[in-house]
């Protein structure tokens, strides 16, 4: 079913040359609880991939990604030799950053540790959370934090657990990608949709 035009969304998704790939993932992923291992990884991996970067441009390579990165199975991922790693660097279709190429598989392999330590990955990540998402209630983006407190656990715990690529910023536009957070503006449509 199509919106309305004068549909209130987050200032965020309406300012992109993206267009609809932008307000599709406003609409439809951003902020919604993720429980799936795999889309859970996925995440992981694109937030630590925008580093120094845009969204946007992250979300453009998206597709790229998926296919350079085994549809983001985990398994699959930690078993990338380092020739493998050398490949992808010469591939267009992704951020040809050496680190953050290796770190994908560095943590790959510690996504791996977790998932075996605690049954599934989702089972940990959501305690920073108590396994329920947080609704905030922001009038405007200026409100919205860049970490929290929640992060920064996040963030400390993952790198003693190995991970890279992952400071407390990423963690929490990981936290709100994955619906841990609602940041949705309460002007904005998909704030009440989401925090039924």
């Amino acid at each position: 079913m199509a919106l309305p035009k004068s549909v209130i969304r987050c200032p965020w998704c309406e300012n992109s040359s993206l267009g609809k790939l932008y307000t599709d993932y406003h609409d439809q992923e951003w902020g919604v609880p993720v429980h799936d291992d795999r889309l859970l990884f996925e995440f992981l991996i694109l937030e630590g991939a925008q580093a120094g970067l845009s969204w946007s441009t992250i979300l453009n390579k998206r597709e790229n990604y998926r296919a350079a990165f085994a549809g983001f199975d985990p398994v699959n991922v930690a078993r990338f030799s380092d020739e493998k790693c050398a490949a992808l660097l010469l591939d267009p279709g992704i951020v040809r950053n050496r680190l953050k190429v290796q770190s994908t598989v560095i943590n790959a392999k510690a996504f791996l540790v977790v998932q075996k330590e605690f049954g599934s990955f989702d089972a940990y990540i959501w305690t920073f959370v108590d396994g329920k998402s947080k609704h905030n209630n922001w009038s405007s983006m200026t409100g919205v934090p860049a970490k929290t407190v929640e992060s920064d656990a996040m963030s400390a715990d993952l790198k003693k657990r190995r991970f890279n690529f992952i400071g407390s910023t990423i963690c929490y536009a990981f936290m709100q990608a994955t619906g841990m957070v609602n940041d949705h503006l309460v002007d904005c449509y998909r704030h009440k949709e989401v925090a039924r």
